[in-house]
């Protein structure tokens, strides 16, 4: 019976420590248990994640490049065939003028 008592006593005082335990959120500083503990392993991550954002962004860089580099020969062929079309119409302009 004091066995039961005794774990009464303390189950009030475990929950409030577990819910303390639990409601600890990281911080935007602390990016993980090996970026916190520091050291030699922290600074190979930080240089890694650096590495792979830099590719990323070059990647992204040269996609975009490539787009704007399609978009103009599909503007200059657009201007070409505009220009043929005004050529054509000229023509046909100028034929119907000379038959009457």
């Amino acid at each position: 019976m004091n066995s039961i008592r005794k774990t009464s006593q303390f189950a009030p005082r475990l929950s409030s420590f577990i819910r303390q335990m639990s409601d600890s959120k990281p911080t935007p500083d602390s990016a993980g248990a090996i970026r916190a503990a520091g050291g030699g392993f922290a600074k190979m991550e930080v240089a890694h994640e650096e590495e792979y954002f830099y590719k990323m962004r070059q990647d992204q860089l040269h996609q975009l490049k490539e787009k704007q580099m399609s978009e103009h020969q599909f503007r200059e062929k657009a201007i070409k065939d505009h220009e043929q079309a005004i050529q054509r119409h000229k023509e046909a302009i100028s034929g119907l003028k000379t038959e009457k």
